[in-house]
């Protein structure tokens, strides 16, 4: 995913304890977790990967979208510019992870897309001039020295795996550029309006890289589009509603550093389905990176409900 839709608050959470919500964040990671394993699978570029994986799950979400304009869709030209930007970082940001997994190994590029939540935390202090404690600079360094294991060991292996290891880390960049763009618009919009307008914005913006570097959009093989349509089903559509029902019944403190998981599961799945097995390296550097994003989740999450605590 990496994923533009990484946990968005749009329910309240509540107090519920049941399975169900639990069940529903395992089905959401694992989805996400098959994205890069999906993009491999595609006989096509990346973008063209990319472009389905909006285009088709846009489509799919469209009869829920018209549904609720017949009852209430008071668009203003004042407030698309928030859907209209995150959909544009959207399409870069997938581009560019999408580009590189055919650099380096799923896992890795999965790994490094989800710096994100460092990104997005570091805009925040520096755009919004928000303070961050010291236990988000302590998750930072710790983020950043795993990330810099896995980048300079893939370096001294191949120089290919080091290019695909920092296209994924600018994904994870245009991910907060995405999120930091539309946190303070997102409630002009009912979900389900906000998710559709994006996902056209981000399909239009695809479609004109695509355009831009030669990428065809037709004249693909049959098993080709039945991976766009699973990475549209899957990886999109279902992961999404599973972790944007988790978060209507589960603290966002629990479902957040929960996401960590995705990149573990990129692992797992990638040992049978792409035969790729990390290297020591690899697993060292990992393991911190994933460590310094947990710290840093828990701290911005620990600063939300201090905030929360004191309005």
């Amino acid at each position: 995913m990496p994923d533009f839709l990484l946990p968005d608050p749009f329910m309240p959470s509540s107090p519920h304890t049941k399975p169900l919500p639990y069940l529903a964040l395992g089905i959401g990671i694992i989805s996400m977790g098959m994205s890069a394993i999906l993009v491999r699978w595609a006989d096509a570029p990346g973008p063209v990967t990319a472009f389905y994986r909006l285009f088709l799950s846009t489509l799919v979400l469209t009869p829920f979208f018209l549904k609720r304009c017949l009852k209430k869709c008071n668009i203003s030209k004042k407030i698309l510019l928030a859907p209209i930007l995150g959909g544009l970082f959207t399409a870069v940001d997938l581009a560019l992870w999408n580009t590189s997994l055919f650099y380096t190994t799923a896992t890795n590029a999965t790994l490094l897309v989800n710096t994100n939540p460092l990104w997005v935390a570091l805009g925040t202090w520096l755009i919004f001039r928000e303070k961050l404690s010291k236990a988000f600079w302590i998750g930072l360094s710790i983020a950043l020295l795993g990330a810099a294991l896995v980048v300079g060991g893939d370096f001294l292996i191949h120089p290919r795996l080091g290019i695909g290891d920092l296209i994924a880390i600018f994904a994870g960049i245009f991910y907060a550029a995405y999120f930091l763009s539309t946190q303070r618009g997102r409630e002009d919009f009912h979900p389900i309006t906000y998710i559709w307008l994006i996902g056209l914005s981000g399909s239009i913006g695809l479609a004109l890289i695509n355009f831009a570097i030669g990428n065809p959009l037709v004249g693909y093989t049959s098993q080709t589009w039945g991976v766009f349509w699973t990475t549209a089903i899957v990886s999109q559509v279902i992961g999404y509603v599973a972790v944007s029902y988790a978060l209507g019944h589960l603290p966002a403190s629990v479902v957040s550093p929960s996401m960590i998981g995705q990149p573990v599961m990129t692992a797992i799945f990638a040992i049978p389905f792409l035969g790729e097995i990390p290297n020591s390296v690899q697993l060292f550097g990992g393991a911190i990176a994933l460590t310094g994003i947990y710290l840093v989740n828990r701290a911005y999450q620990h600063r939300d409900e201090g905030q929360q605590t004191t309005t």
